[in-house]
């Protein structure tokens, strides 16, 4: 699901959206820091990010268009690459399953409310930006997948996305200048609007094989099922075990966090 053989070309052709989302980061990254870099000779570059960049008095001023814009900038590089990285390898099976409208919608919404939790709990004078809320958002929506819709998603993806996401929500709490309400909120907004958006989703593996050859294997979604019986009794567990692991976490981030301002 997320190991594709794919061309430039043909990742731009199937994945439309995904492909602008990143260009539109690196476009608006290149403009940031190279109007600084050769003293406004490029021009506007400044004006984009005081104007785009999610800063809490302004949006309590009345500048609400600062809880879309901080979806597509950046300032450091490391941000962006990570970002935009996490996008190419995460959310291309996403945009086929759902289809270009809604999952452009459901991208939009999930940095959204993102950047609303960030207004409320992160204090006047707190300024973010960057696409970590909608991207979290996107692991919010496989872990949906996990937990309701194993037909959409094989497990060895599902496997290799608890583990990423549950890497990422420590990393969240253990890095500095990290907006944790983004990434943890984005990650909620995911989980709960994927109800909604994956109603008649298509399957990802079903389109794959569609444009495959006879020979190869095709995937099964019903070996979730057949599995089950066969397997021992920490396997039972162990996705229980990491989804109590992955709440205590986030509470006791949280809570870390309260705690900052508490004290």
């Amino acid at each position: 699901m997320f190991i594709r053989n794919e061309s430039f070309y043909s990742f731009r052709k199937n994945y439309p959206v995904v492909f602008s989302l990143v260009i539109i980061h690196m476009i608006l990254f290149a403009w940031i820091n190279l109007t600084s870099l050769t003293n406004g000779l490029i021009p506007f570059g400044d004006l984009i990010f005081q104007l785009g960049v999610g800063f809490n008095a302004a949006i309590a001023a009345g500048e609400w268009w600062r809880l879309f814009t901080p979806v597509f900038l950046h300032q450091g590089l490391t941000h962006v690459i990570l970002n935009s990285f996490a996008l190419v390898l995460f959310a291309p099976p996403l945009e086929q399953m759902l289809g270009r409208a809604k999952f452009i919608l459901v991208y939009v919404l999930m940095g959204l409310l993102a950047n609303v939790a960030t207004f409320y709990l992160g204090g006047l004078y707190y300024s973010h930006l960057g696409a970590s809320g909608a991207v979290f958002g996107v692991f919010g929506i496989y872990m949906y997948l996990i937990w309701k819709r194993k037909d959409l998603i094989d497990a060895a993806s599902a496997q290799l996305i608890l583990i990423l996401t549950l890497f990422s929500v420590v990393m969240t709490f253990l890095s500095p200048n990290i907006n944790v309400y983004a990434h943890i909120f984005g990650l909620f907004s995911g989980f709960l609007l994927a109800p909604f958006f994956l109603r008649n989703a298509t399957p990802f593996f079903s389109v794959q094989h569609s444009k495959a050859s006879p020979e190869e294997p095709v995937f099964n979604p019903n070996r979730w099922k057949g599995r089950r019986r066969f397997r021992a009794p920490i396997g039972q567990r162990l996705p229980r075990l990491i989804g109590y692991a992955f709440v205590v976490l986030i509470v006791i981030g949280l809570l870390a966090r309260a705690a900052e301002f508490l004290f």
